[in-house]
């Protein structure tokens, strides 16, 4: 029997319900036209390289150049997103992809566009989506509360497959009449209504006491976050595995739509159209399946259901046929896809959403990258059924391996900040930039409760690294056993200051384990270090404030 649904996880009560707020409707709007944009340039790029070259691999490595730069990118979007106002990235980002499809536009209507300058400009436009996909995402929990997060994220991916169920046949159409140059020409059009919304939202920020963390101090941060969290990791393997099969269906369907089904451009559009249509389907339905089973049941569900569409699509000689594969296939899509991304938005602090946001992004879309290239192969040295069938085989597989590797259920947490303590104020004369800073606590535990101790320990070593916190060690007096002693270190004053404000509130519950644990007072006893102070002879007026 698949797992029930916990009651306290969270399932609002309306998919719509996140358009009752203007900001996220009018963004969500714009984004519609923009993907609508993007799927006719999809569709344009993959069937005039099928007339650029005969070459399976180059056909199948234009999904994969609209992939990598997710793979190669999207760190760096994450930490811009963590870094910079999300909106100035987001708009930046967009002024970019317009120009790369406006050049793309021009290149084709002079038919001077060859295969390579073709990856090219997909490549370049991915890339701004790259920048700005992160920024998109980390920004829907600041547009709708987080009781309407899970909707608000199914909306995105249904907007996205919904313009995918009409944006493939109006690129085939446009394609078949008037050639690429006109669907990229609609393209860089179709981005004008994001540049306009983006340039006219104004989102509420609170400003920050504290400078900007470097921006390689913050992709560590976020690398470290992510791989000290087993519930992250699950769902970036997941994610990966996912998207290393399902890749295949898009990334070999203009293969399918001409020698398979001995189509044109308007039938590789059809096709797309009907994937689309069953990931809208999956959105429209998600919330209720949500309510219903667990996460993993759903996602376990969509692998299988790709391991029945793959190899359906391999042995199809028939459009409508083939149109039904691919319902199943934009079914299961929407679903992990979707699911993937909830998962971590209520599973990560605000601070860091970003980063790990682009973190899942390069696991899956390193997996699609790989995917494309590796079934393009395929299809080439053998055929493209062949292909499918091994898509078919490691779908199967990620199924399968759900049942050792258990997607984790969201929203059990609370990641509101703690705000439990004032920070220090240090006697000495010292600024942000004043460092390394060591901080050292003492605890007394009776022997009779050590191991307890070192079990709420291990778990503050993950929470202390996970916000920031370099070098951490927990040491034992050898005359007084019943003395212990953290530390850890931060590179600046900032990054101290920066480390305590990212505690949450789950993660203040540890110390509070830990009074409980040593008699309601813990008596421990904190100390800061500053390694070679400006001037170690100076010290501050202030003394007399230290806490």
């Amino acid at each position: 029997m698949p797992a029930a649904r916990p009651k306290e996880t969270l399932v609002s009560d309306s998919t719509f319900a996140p358009l009752k707020y203007p900001a996220y409707r009018a963004l969500l709007g714009a984004s519609l036209v923009a993907n609508l944009g993007v799927l006719v340039q999809g569709v344009g790029a993959g069937w005039l390289m099928t007339s650029l070259t005969d070459d399976a691999g180059m056909v199948a490595l234009v999904q994969g150049s609209q992939t990598l730069p997710l793979a190669v990118l999207s760190l760096l979007g994450g930490v811009l997103a963590d870094s910079f106002e999300r909106r100035s990235v987001m708009l930046l980002a967009q002024i970019f992809m317009l120009a790369m499809a406006a050049l793309l536009a021009g290149l084709a209507a002079l038919q001077i566009i060859t295969p390579w300058s073709l990856l090219a400009f997909t490549f370049a436009i991915s890339c701004g989506t790259a920048i700005r996909l992160p920024s998109w995402q980390a920004s829907v929990g600041d547009l709708v509360p987080r009781e309407h997060l899970p909707q608000a994220v199914m909306l995105n991916g249904m907007g996205f497959n919904l313009m995918r169920s009409v944006g493939p046949a109006v690129g085939g159409v446009i394609v078949a009449l008037w050639g690429a140059g006109a669907a990229f020409t609609i393209t860089a059009v179709g981005f004008a209504p994001m540049l306009y919304t983006l340039a006219n939202w104004r989102p509420a920020s609170l400003p920050d006491p504290l400078p900007r963390e470097p921006l390689g101090a913050s992709l560590r941060v976020g690398l470290r976050y992510a791989s000290l969290s087993t519930e992250h990791l699950k769902i970036m393997m997941r994610g990966a595995i996912f998207g290393f099969g399902a890749v295949s269906f898009l990334a070999l369907l203009p293969l399918v739509a001409r020698d398979m089904l001995q189509g044109t451009a308007s039938t590789y559009g059809l096709i797309l159209g009907f994937f689309g249509v069953g990931a809208v389907g999956a959105a429209m339905s998600l919330r209720r399946l949500r309510e219903r089973f667990d996460t993993e049941t759903i996602v376990r569900i969509a692998f299988l259901c790709l391991a029945v569409a793959l190899p359906l699509t391999g042995l199809s000689r028939s459009v409508w046929l083939t149109g039904v594969a691919g319902m199943i296939a934009g079914f299961a899509w929407q679903c992990s896809m979707a699911l993937f991304n909830i998962a971590v938005q209520l599973s990560t602090p605000r601070w860091v959403l970003g980063r790990i946001i682009s973190v899942l992004q390069v696991f899956t879309f390193t997996g699609m990258s790989l995917g494309s290239w590796l079934w393009g192969e395929v299809a080439t040295r053998f055929a493209v059924p062949e292909a499918l069938f091994g898509a078919a085989a490691v779908c199967l597989l990620g199924g399968l391996l759900g049942l050792v590797v258990r997607l984790p259920e969201e929203g059990r947490d609370n990641l509101e900040p703690h705000n439990g303590a004032a920070p220090p104020v240090p006697a000495l004369d010292i600024d942000m930039r004043s460092g390394p800073i060591k901080v050292q606590v003492e605890y007394i535990v009776p022997d009779e409760k050590t191991e307890a101790f070192l079990e709420l320990m291990a778990r503050r070593r993950v929470i202390r690294q996970r916000d920031g916190a370099l070098g951490w060690s927990l040491y034992r007096d050898l005359a007084e056993p019943e003395r212990w002693h953290e530390s850890y270190r931060a590179a600046t004053w900032a990054g101290y200051l920066r480390h305590l404000a990212r505690r949450t509130t789950t993660d203040a519950e540890n110390y509070k384990l830990l009074v409980a644990l040593l008699g309601g007072d813990p008596r421990a006893k904190a100390r800061r270090w500053i390694e070679r102070p400006p001037d170690p002879r100076q010290l501050h007026a202030r003394r007399d404030e230290t806490p």
